[in-house]
């Protein structure tokens, strides 16, 4: 299984590219987490954020793999445990096909990427720096795995 990180914004600090690669490493050599990064739209005073949200929206269906589950990241989306989050994982791996996350840019997802999505997932009703929740899911998708392979990672 292929977990892609499709993630909206601006060059990264270092810190966030170590954590995100520290966990994507850490993966199960059965599954692998591939981050892709789209350039955020330039902001100005004479583009509404419904114009920045839909040109975002088009890059990332440029880049979206095809036939994935399309799993949208929103602080309005459905909040889940980590074991709920491994038994939806463990379900998509029967299913077959790889998951696709989207993070959005500043001004979140278009409704055009939302109203595609498989599901849309919060990871917390926070509002949370693009780069923080590119570590803290693939930090969740690893710890996910661990709980399926029964990993000792994953403590109750």
């Amino acid at each position: 299984m292929k977990f892609f990180i499709l993630a909206v914004g601006k060059k990264m600090p270092e810190w966030v590219n170590n954590g995100f690669a520290n966990y994507a490493m850490r993966m199960s050599q059965d599954v692998v987490i591939e981050l892709i990064k789209i350039k955020s739209e330039k902001r100005s005073k004479s583009k509404k954020i419904s114009q920045l949200r839909y040109r975002e929206a088009v890059r990332i269906k440029a880049v979206l793999p095809p036939k994935c589950r399309i799993v949208a990241l929103d602080e309005r989306g459905r909040q889940c445990s980590t074991e709920k989050l491994a038994k939806s994982i463990s379900r998509w791996m029967m299913d077959g096909g790889d998951t696709a996350f989207i993070i959005g840019g500043a001004d979140g997802l278009d409704p055009i990427i939302k109203d595609s999505a498989d599901e849309i997932l919060a990871l917390s009703k926070l509002t949370l720096p693009h780069g923080l929740v590119r570590v803290m899911l693939a930090e969740q998708l690893y710890r996910a795995i661990s709980f399926i392979k029964q990993h000792p990672y994953h403590r109750k």
